[in-house]
């Protein structure tokens, strides 16, 4: 079997182990529940490539995944052609994939959430344009990865964007341009960076933001053992970043190693109930800062894979959600995906 690489705390991309994640099965909870997983990539890396067929066949293991939506992971790009239109090719990949997928059980990539370069200002409308043509109509926007850390532990998976991105002038311009054409913006950043996200949702009120991972609250690194105050410092910028109508949450991305949850080395893995208990307060949070109506759930798949399986993942969010009504299931599962993403809930039945 497979063993456990610590290296693996050190780097954005998981180690899957499928003989590990093997020793694992639960049995499925609320099969009836629809789901659309808000948050899921494909790509080509070495150390987890993961493609239509994997998606296929986690999401076939038992849960009621109707669509998902494809967020960038910056596979594909174009080899030629001008710089700035070279993302457009993971537009294109997923595309692709997507058509490769139809027919074939849950509808991949219904919304697609690319990458350009907001510092391009207003210039940025022409990979806009090629986005949406590229999507044949599943793109839904952009995600900026303005994750930034001083700390060269913490550096690494933001691909080095500048320290104070999102409040840019000439990127709040592209912001602009974003929201006029009706799309949304993705924004990673962790717990450290929640002030900036506060003000840049103030300064562009109009844009429909989406803020990844719980809002990225970190636990290695110069965070290694401060849970328990790295999570009161998150929860006081959450529940001022609720009062910010304009902002929706992503519940999930907690199995990724800078979250610190040591999951992923256990000597089996971890069950729904053991995630549910771990993730609980961040949960919880999100959802009384936010509302149900502003909060969807997501896999980070492969990402997360590297701590639990897709069945697990969901049997957790599953226990998660197990107080809030039936509508507020709903909504928590697919309403608020299918609604911020605008995406047709006739033709994924949702």
């Amino acid at each position: 079997m497979e063993k456990f690489d610590p290296q693996y705390k050190k780097s954005n991309f998981p180690q899957i182990r499928p003989q590990w994640l093997a020793l694992r099965r639960e049995a499925v909870l609320q099969p009836e529940q629809r789901i659309v997983d808000a948050h899921h990539h494909f790509w080509d890396e070495e150390s987890a490539p993961y493609h239509a067929d994997d998606l296929l066949a986690d999401i076939g293991t038992g849960h009621a995944v109707e669509a998902t939506v494809l967020v960038e992971g910056k596979a594909r790009y174009r080899t030629g052609g001008p710089e700035h239109l070279r993302p457009v090719g993971e537009t294109e990949f997923a595309v692709a994939q997507a058509e490769l997928a139809a027919g074939r059980g849950a509808g991949l990539c219904h919304g697609i959430v690319a990458w350009a370069d907001l510092l391009l200002g207003p210039k940025v409308e022409e990979v806009l344009h090629a986005h949406v043509e590229a999507g044949k109509g599943r793109f839904r926007g952009i995600r900026s990865r303005a994750a930034w850390s001083e700390n060269p532990v913490l550096s690494g998976p933001a691909d080095g964007p500048p320290q104070g991105l999102l409040l840019d002038r000439v990127f709040q311009s592209g912001v602009q341009v974003l929201t006029r054409m009706g799309l949304s913006l993705d924004v990673w950043v962790y717990h450290t960076q929640l002030a900036d996200v506060v003000q840049f949702a103030q300064q562009c009120p109009e844009s429909r933001i989406v803020l990844n991972h719980v809002g990225g609250p970190l636990g290695i690194g110069p965070f290694e053992g401060r849970r328990a105050e790295v999570f009161d410092i998150w929860r006081a910028s959450m529940a001022e970043l609720g009062r910010c109508s304009n902002v929706a949450v992503k519940l999930g991305g907690l199995g990724m190693p800078r979250t610190g949850f040591p999951f992923a080395s256990a000597e089996t893995p971890v069950s729904s109930e053991e995630l549910a208990s771990a993730w609980r307060p961040y949960v919880e949070a999100c959802i009384e800062s936010f509302g149900p109506a502003r909060c969807m759930f997501e896999s980070n798949f492969p990402v997360d894979k590297g701590m639990c399986s897709y069945g697990t993942l969901w049997n957790a969010f599953k226990r998660l959600a197990a107080g809030c009504s039936q509508d507020e299931r709903d909504a928590l599962f697919h309403g608020t995906a299918t609604r911020v993403y605008r995406l047709d809930a006739n033709a994924i039945g949702v």
